[in-house]
């Protein structure tokens, strides 16, 4: 339960204080339950979009839900993705090493330039799109489907990211949960995710379609996880390691990528029935 309520203190702005000293192995620990937050945040959107939908257009509804995501974890992950695409735009001087320093350095800066202001409108105005075509487009449960567990695999995802990963720096969150994540902690996440979302398939499906639910559910699970991989390589490399900014920036982007291949297998499987 203490390391619940530290994945809860960590990714949202629940008013969840864990007492007493916390330890890296509590910190790490949490990483685990990093899926049932990310439940609770789309829980959170499902509802909103469920009872906005009853009185607002498609779009109108589907922007408050979007709202409700962002201000669900007080959209730190918005600025892990802002920072990270701020430091990708420094131009190299030819030596690996200095340009790695001075893509961590502008991490750290306060300051938003126009690279994270075009990543930050960019990935707000597709995850608007997308959730208003969902909203649009298909029946109102299954969308919100969608949005249930949007955030429960754009959180899963940074568990194998951080097993994976090694720390850019020797301080905050970011290096305790990549030097001590297992191999442990990732099947167990990844349980929880397959777990939820085959409930979620059977609700809405019914439990004849529960074949065709595993295979969608395995193929999504290793679809993000390739794109985790690639994208702690891709890292690796520009930076020397991974951050907790670098967390954020996955997180938002694996949010938009599961949105459209939902919309897209949604829209192929209505088009097949």
């Amino acid at each position: 339960m203490r390391r619940a309520l530290l994945a809860f203190q960590f990714l949202t702005i629940a008013p969840v204080k864990v007492p007493g000293d916390i330890t890296e192995s509590d910190v790490a620990g949490s990483a685990v339950f990093f899926p049932l937050v990310g439940l609770f945040q789309g829980l959170v959107i499902a509802v909103s979009a469920l009872a906005l939908v009853k009185v607002l257009p498609a779009d109108i509804a589907a922007g408050f839900a979007l709202v409700s995501l962002i201000l669900s974890n007080g959209g730190f992950d918005l600025d892990g993705l802002a920072d990270t695409f701020d430091a990708l735009a420094v131009k190299s001087c030819g030596d690996a090493a200095r340009d790695r320093a001075k893509r961590l350095s502008v991490m750290k800066d306060s300051t938003t330039g126009a690279m994270g202001v075009i990543a930050l409108t960019v990935a707000i105005l597709l995850k608007f799109v997308l959730m208003h075509r969902l909203l649009a487009d298909f029946p109102i449960l299954i969308a919100v489907s969608v949005f249930l567990l949007m955030p429960a695999y754009s959180k899963w995802i940074t568990v194998p990211v951080m097993y994976h990963a090694v720390a850019a720096r020797q301080d905050g969150l970011g290096r305790i949960f990549i030097e001590h994540t297992g191999l442990g902690s990732v099947i167990t996440a990844t349980t929880i995710i397959l777990a939820a979302t085959l409930l979620v398939f059977s609700l809405n499906f019914g439990m004849s379609f529960l074949t065709e639910g595993l295979e969608v559910c395995v193929v999504t699970v290793v679809a993000i996880y390739l794109f985790g991989l690639l994208s702690v390589r891709f890292l690796m490399k520009r930076f020397g390691g991974l951050t907790g900014d670098h967390f954020g920036a996955i997180t938002e982007i694996s949010e938009i990528l599961f949105m459209a291949a939902a919309y897209i297998w949604l829209r192929h499987s209505t088009m097949q029935a």
